[in-house]
């Protein structure tokens, strides 16, 4: 099993970047996937989660109408639009696979070795 983040870096406060998961060795279409981020000193918090088909998806408050994900069941593929980034948006990025959306805790099946985005003020 591989989940593979890519697309952080530094990026400017207003600015935008998308991140991409390309995954591997399990059945994408049947999870529902999430993007969830670690900031230092942080707790761990759900960023948005794309249910099977992309049917429903989910955002943290903290990020609606900034982010957009979204995925491709030909490719195994997650993305996540991010738009209008803050200075708070600082963190590490992972995608996972998950048994419901939103997350609500369940936990995750897999998830990747994340992407490091960071924005300057």
């Amino acid at each position: 099993v591989q989940l593979l983040e890519s697309g952080g870096g530094l990026v400017q406060a207003g600015g935008s970047t998308r991140l991409s998961c390309v995954t591997s060795g399990f059945s994408f279409d049947q999870y529902d996937m999430d993007w969830y981020r670690q900031a230092p000193g942080k707790e761990r918090e759900g960023v948005s989660c794309s249910s099977t088909s992309d049917v429903s998806t989910y955002y943290a408050d903290s990020v609606k109408g900034r982010f957009t994900i979204s995925r491709d069941n030909a490719k195994n593929t997650v993305y996540l639009q991010m738009n209008t980034l803050k200075p708070e948006d600082t963190a590490v990025y992972y995608c996972a696979a998950a048994w419901g959306c939103p997350n609500n805790g369940v936990g995750y099946d897999y998830w990747g070795q994340g992407t490091q985005v960071t924005v300057s003020s």
